[in-house]
Formats: structure tokens, sequence, C-alpha cells
């Protein structure tokens, strides 16, 4: 009878020691748990970046706007970014033309792009990219299989909206600045040396781009036509991207106050903002008439190259 309760006890004890061992295993097992611990804050940048709970980190861009200047690159950045699998860098980076930027290496670059979920699309747009010869090699270095965007429109129109905004400029400075025929014209001739003519050459542009990237790495935009109608030209961008078909015609309505077309997402306006479409300095029509006459042979290179062609003067 003693040896059996001595038996007993015995038993109950080595049923005890393997209960708490079990116990131990598993409140280990609860602690490493990803179910069980905390998330990482969302408001520090370096945790985001590192962390598996939150996959969201600063990616370098999978497509960029590279132009041109007072092209439409803003309206079409803010389009794109109506796409979920979109996000945009808020900012012109000019990391690629800008050396102060371009010294400090794609760690720096990569600091300047948005926070992104794996699968989501990063886009920034930099329109002074386009007209800069040593970007191109650049843009390759970075990524060869970059995806370029480049917004084009009427030459003559895109000249004078660009001396249209650096007289904004000049005058808000309260800086002196020549009328835009003294600048356009010498000597009754077209002045080959204006900067903002030398930006409407587009098949100058394009060439140095093309002796770099494949023609079918570039996707051009019709800015004219993204300004009457935004979103046949949007959709043709989408499927450049690779990116399923989410932006609709109920994204867009036309502001009459404006002038031309203003976005809504989830319930929510955003027009651009009061530089856009802002009424163009003065051209004589006898001014304007030589310029349209000066780049009928550029634009039509430019034709060629792209394999379509636009209604410009």
């Amino acid at each position: 009878m003693l040896w059996t309760v001595l038996l007993a006890l015995l038993v109950l004890l080595l049923l005890q020691t393997q209960l708490s061992v079990c116990l131990r295993d598993l409140r280990t097992r609860g602690s490493i748990s990803p179910l069980h611990s905390p998330p990482p804050s969302s408001s520090s940048p370096s945790s985001s970046s590192s962390s598996s709970y939150n996959a969201t980190q600063q990616r370098l861009p999978g497509a960029i706007i590279i132009g041109v200047r007072k092209g439409g690159t803003r309206a079409l950045l803010e389009m794109l970014n109506l796409h979920p699998a979109v996000e945009v860098a808020k900012a012109e980076v000019h990391y690629f033309n800008v050396e102060e930027h371009y010294r400090q290496g794609l760690a720096w670059y990569r600091a300047q792009m948005p926070f992104t979920l794996p699968g989501q699309l990063t886009v920034e747009k930099t329109p002074g990219y386009f007209a800069s010869p040593q970007v191109p090699a650049r843009v390759w270095d970075m990524n060869p299989a970059v995806r370029l965007l480049l917004i084009v429109r009427d030459p003559a129109e895109r000249l004078v909206s660009d001396y249209t905004q650096v007289l904004h400029n000049r005058l808000t400075q309260h800086k002196p600045y020549q009328p835009l025929e003294e600048l356009l014209l010498h000597k009754g001739h077209i002045n080959h040396r204006y900067k903002a003519l030398q930006r409407s050459l587009y098949h100058l542009h394009l060439a140095r781009w093309l002796e770099v990237f494949p023609r079918e790495q570039i996707h051009v935009v019709d800015g004219d036509a993204l300004i009457r109608d935004p979103f046949p030209e949007l959709r043709k961008a989408e499927r450049f991207l690779d990116l399923p078909p989410r932006i609709n015609p109920s994204n867009f309505y036309f502001n009459i106050t404006k002038g031309f077309y203003c976005l809504l997402s989830a319930g929510h306006d955003k027009c651009l903002d009061e530089s856009k479409g802002r009424p163009h300095a003065p051209l004589s029509t006898q001014a304007l008439q030589k310029l349209c006459r000066y780049f009928r042979k550029p634009n039509k290179h430019f034709f060629e190259m792209v394999g379509r062609s636009f209604s410009w003067c």
C-alpha cells in the first residue's frame, strides 16, 4: 500500500515537471511571434523601410516624366497619382541634371521618393531632364529598364509659356526683364541662341535619349490633348506603365472658372495651382508666324522620330 502511494506521488511529480517545461516553451515562442509583438512606429521612416511588418519603403522610381518644361508635366503627374498603384514624388528632384544633387548618390535620390508598398510604382518628374545632355546616360546607369514619359505640346506655345513663367518670377522679385520679341528676334530674324527656343527643338533632345534608350521605352504624351480631354491620354499612359485600368472619366471635371480640367477622387477635388493657365505674355501675329515657320522643319523631324504627328502651328 505504501509503495503504491509513493509511486503515485512520483508520477505526479514527473507530470508536473513536464507541464512546467511545456508552459515555458510556449511562453518563449509567444514572445517572438509577430502576432504578439507591437507593430513598428509608422512615424519613423527608418523603421518603416526595414520592417517586414510594414513593407512600405522608399524605392527608386520605376517611371520618370522627363519633360518637356511647360509641357504639362505637373498635370500628368497629378493625374497619374489618381491611380491606386502609383505614388509620386511631390517636388521636382533634379537629381540627374544638378551636379550638387548627383554627387550625393542614389541613397540621396531614393530619400526624395515617397514611401510605397510592394507592387506600387514610384514616379518622379523633372522636366529639366529632357534637354540636359548628361541625363540619359545617368538615368540608364540607375535603371536601364526605367520607363520614360515625355509630354509635349505645340513648341511655339511652349516657348511663350516658358517666357511667361520666367517673366512672372522676375516681376515677383522686382527685377526687370526684356519683352519676349526682343529675346526672340534679332534684326528681324529668329534668335537661335534664345534658350526657350532651344528647349522647343524636341528632335534634338530626343535624339540624345534614343542614343541610350530604345524608342519603345519612351512614351510620348500629347500635352494639348491632355488639356482638352485628359482620360484618353491617361488610359494610354496606364497601358504603357503596365498598370491595370483604374483611372476613369469620372475622375475629371471641367472647371469653367479656371478654364481647364480638375481632378476628382474619393469625393475630393483638386485643381492645379494658380500658375497653371496663367495668361501668356503678348506676342505679335507677325512674330508668331515667323516662329511657326521656324519650327516646321524641326517638328517634321520630331514627328518622324516618334511615328506620329501633332496639330501644331
